[in-house]
Formats: C-alpha cells, sequence, structure tokens
C-alpha cells in the first residue's frame, strides 16, 4: 500500500475530534484526533488491519471501505478523490456521477455561451450537453430528434454515432483515420476503469456491432485527447475545419469540454 495513503489516512485521522464523529470526548489524549481504535470501530475494520494500512504496509483496501473512511473522516471532494487516487482505486460514488444524467444548468449555460461548437462528454463519451452550433455541426448526433428528448433516458454517444451511424462515415473527412484514433483516445481516456459498468458494456456492445471498433480496440493502441486539425464534409455547410480543444473540468474530472475553433486560414486547412 503506498505511504502517500498511509500518511493521508493518518493525517485526516488526527484531524477529525470525537465530538465529530460523534463520539464521547471524555480521557486524556495525547492527540486531539481519533484514535485508531475509534476509527477502525466506526469503519467496522480491526485496529489491526487499520494499523497496518497507516503504516503503509501490503493490505488490501476495497473501494467500499475507502468509501466508508471518506465518510468517517468528513472528506471534503478534493480530499476524497485524493484519497482513491493515491490508492488507484476507484470511486463508486464517481463512477456513478460519471454514468451519466444531463449535464447541470450552470455546465449547459457555459457551454450554450460558447461561440463555437461545443459540447460536453461525460466518461461514456455521452454528450451531457451542447450547444446549437454543434447541434448543426454534427448531423445524424446531436441534431438527432432522440438528442433532444428529455423522457429518452440514453444520452446521444459519440461512439455509437461515430461506429454505428453511416452519417458519421461521410460527415467525418478521413474516416478510417480519425475513428482508428478515436479507439486510441478512448482507451487512455477509461483506463482502468474499462472493465467496469457501465463502459465495459459499452465497449462489448461497440465490438460486437463494428468490426472496426472491435479491431482497433484490440490493438491496444492509446493515444491521448490532444486536439488538434477536424475536418468535416457538411451535407449542408461543405467542406469545414476547426481546430479541437478539449479541457477536463476541475471538480468533475471525468467531464470533458470539447470545443472546435474555426480555421481562420484556409491555407491551414
Amino acid at each position: 500500500m503506498s505511504h502517500k495513503l498511509a500518511e493521508f489516512i493518518r493525517a485526516r485521522r488526527e484531524a477529525v475530534t470525537p465530538a465529530m464523529a460523534g463520539l464521547p470526548g471524555g480521557g486524556r489524549r495525547r492527540t486531539p484526533g481519533l484514535r485508531r481504535e475509534e476509527l477502525a470501530q466506526l469503519c467496522e475494520v480491526s485496529p489491526t488491519w487499520l494499523t497496518w494500512l497507516e503504516q503503509g504496509r501490503p493490505v488490501s483496501a476495497s473501494s467500499r471501505m475507502l468509501a466508508r473512511l471518506a465518510q468517517v473522516l468528513r472528506l471534503s471532494a478534493a480530499e476524497r478523490a485524493y484519497l482513491f487516487d493515491v490508492a488507484d482505486k476507484a470511486d463508486p460514488e464517481h463512477g456513478e456521477a460519471a454514468g451519466g444524467g444531463a449535464a447541470s444548468s450552470e455546465l449547459a449555460a457555459i457551454v450554450a455561451a460558447i461561440d463555437a461548437p461545443a459540447y460536453l462528454l461525460d466518461r461514456q463519451w455521452n454528450a451531457l450537453a451542447w450547444n446549437a452550433q454543434a447541434a448543426a455541426l454534427f448531423a445524424g448526433w446531436l441534431d438527432a430528434p432522440h438528442a433532444e428528448d428529455e423522457a429518452c433516458k440514453q444520452l446521444p454517444n459519440l461512439l455509437h454515432f461515430m461506429f454505428l451511424s453511416p452519417q458519421a462515415r461521410t460527415l467525418i473527412a478521413g474516416w478510417p483515420e480519425r475513428a482508428q484514433r478515436l479507439v486510441a483516445e478512448f482507451r487512455a481516456d477509461v483506463g482502468r476503469h474499462a472493465d467496469q459498468a457501465p463502459l465495459a458494456g459499452l465497449i462489448a456492445e461497440l465490438a460486437g456491432a463494428s468490426v472496426e471498433f472491435c479491431q482497433w480496440w484490440g490493438a491496444q493502441q492509446v493515444l491521448g485527447r490532444d486536439g488538434g486539425l477536424r475536418r468535416f464534409q457538411h451535407p449542408l455547410q461543405g467542406a469545414l475545419s476547426f481546430n479541437q480543444v478539449t479541457l477536463h473540468l476541475a471538480r468533475q474530472h471525468e467531464v470533458k469540454l470539447v470545443m472546435l475553433l474555426p480555421v481562420l486560414s484556409a491555407s491551414s486547412a
């Protein structure tokens, strides 16, 4: 187990008073924080296990156990994210939030205010929000009737569009190269979460429905989503070129803001 994790848990334990944890605070204490025995009791683990964890010994801490620790230690959102990061575990609460629902009204308003095609993607690359320019650009994806239907639980998915929609192959210039790179970017993005629901189901669905996705996913290629030139052959607007910029949100790191900034110079297209 990581010494960073051990040091963090010990420091946070010493920062939580018995009163904060709902325990009586009687008796003399060398530190104002919780004793190991008290934290172990609250987390329903043995004091020996917790001692070993704080000593950095190679003990196994499940995501469920870490979630209980975060709750008892009253960790903030940033502290909780750090706890799971240094433990190299997926936060079950984080995963549920990433699974999808529409973006908050504040995020949707930010996307709508951007004067270029822009959209938000969650960890499964479902579109959580998008502006009018993105809907106009992505014919067959973000302009589809179901994408506007609030009663529809299935969000428009970028990979579904790329590999299962015939319109994508005509809209995306250089579709084979772009689609292959997209798979490598997706693998890099999902990392160790690929075998967890709902990502595992999405990957299995795409592999079963698309020969290309199955082949490229099996190739184990990994590429960063670095942005760059994106070219389209739009059915109404003709040839279009954009520079793609992708940013991660600070508080919801699994959510990506993708912006397509118009290429002003014809020579760069």
